[in-house]
């Protein structure tokens, strides 16, 4: 019999300070959770219009423009999909929608070229907290509202300098996939965590909710080995690396879903299958979505990155109505198993759920 193991591939950044509990698989969004700057979160349902300010919005002729700090995953089209679907219900026109392929240089360029375009609006997620803070500072002192995803630029206020940041509740998915893993290993075992190496505050959380949660539920199961990388279509690199230094592992972890997949071929390259070696992970892209229906990977918490646009976008309407918004909103984390995978899709993606993966589920 295998000795049962997991490993956790952890970012080697800063951690922040983060004060809630993973009592609750599924925690209410705002749980404790705090923003990049120590702020106290709201959960994004109450983040709403009525429908005279609607009409308000749709009678000023507005305008606005994206800048994504990677726009090839299933993440960033159905964040895209929410903002959009939210601008186009209040008659705001999207001019630009921009790419900078993790590149902040290219970050730089891209709003350069946003601003000269002229919008009202320019929602976007750093791709580097300080080497786009002198770009985004230039926006809000242009008098362009600032919405951010995910994180925010040093030296920047809410209030004052950008309308409010909304976010995954990433430190509740965190405690989802690792009761999850300590589940799958029964309270026993070793783990070790692939993650991406740099501060950036979402990883950061969320992984900072994994090792908490491990510790305070699981004290059994041990992190032997943390891996970190900077490709994330590199990472079957760590996933060799941990099966080469502990070859009896149990389980591993990783940041995010494209992560995971390069872990999840050296499993199989291994010889090993999901019985031996337990997964999870962070967001519920299409490839892997189809191997928690196969039975290869346990499970993870799930972004609602699709609410998450929609909340991002009536924030920025509030910044025109001059509606007072809170500095940081929250989406609810949520736990996806293959008991409830083709539920969970169509909640991340507002769409029916593919006939590939209600197929995977029956099989």
């Amino acid at each position: 019999m295998r000795r049962k193991v997991i490993s956790v591939l952890l970012t080697t950044g800063m951690i922040f300070s983060l004060t809630f509990s993973c009592q609750a698989a599924e925690a209410e969004a705002a749980g404790g959770a705090t923003g990049p700057n120590g702020e106290a979160a709201t959960p994004a349902s109450e983040i709403q219009l009525t429908e005279e300010e609607k009409e308000q919005i749709r009678e000023g002729g507005y305008t606005a423009a994206i800048s994504m700090h990677y726009g090839g995953n299933d993440w960033a089209t159905s964040q895209l999909e929410g903002l959009q679907a939210t601008f186009d219900d209040l008659g705001i026109e999207v001019v630009a929608v921009t790419d900078a392929d993790f590149s902040a240089e290219q970050q730089v360029s891209d709003i350069e070229t946003i601003m000269a375009k002229d919008p009202d609006i320019i929602v976007s997620i750093p791709t580097d907290a300080t080497a786009t803070a002198d770009a985004f500072e230039r926006v809000s002192e242009a008098g362009i509202k600032l919405v951010f995803m995910d994180n925010v630029p040093e030296g920047m206020t809410a209030g004052e300098d950008y309308v409010s940041c909304v976010s995954a509740d990433n430190y509740g998915n965190g405690c989802i996939a690792a009761e999850l893993m300590g589940e799958a290993l029964g309270g026993e075992g070793q783990i070790g965590m692939v993650y991406y190496d740099t501060v950036y505050f979402v990883t950061n959380q969320r992984d900072q909710g994994f090792k908490d949660t491990m510790a305070e539920k699981y004290p059994d199961i041990e992190i032997v080995t943390e891996q970190g990388f900077t490709d994330e279509n590199g990472c079957s690199e760590q996933g060799d690396a941990i099966l080469t230094q502990y070859p009896m592992i149990d389980g591993i972890y990783a940041s995010w879903d494209i992560p995971m997949e390069g872990v999840l071929s050296s499993v199989r390259a291994a010889g090993l299958t999901g019985d031996d070696v337990k997964l999870t992970t962070i967001d519920l892209g299409n490839n892997i979505a189809k191997e928690i229906a196969e039975g290869t990977v346990v499970g993870l918490g799930a972004q609602l990155p699709y609410d998450q646009g929609v909340a991002e976008a009536t924030l920025a309407a509030y910044s025109l109505l001059e509606k007072e918004a809170p500095p940081y909103v929250v989406v609810d984390a949520k736990r996806v198993d293959r008991s409830n995978v083709v539920e969970a899709y169509e909640d991340v993606y507002h769409i029916e759920a593919p006939d590939w993966l209600q197929e995977a589920v029956s099989e």
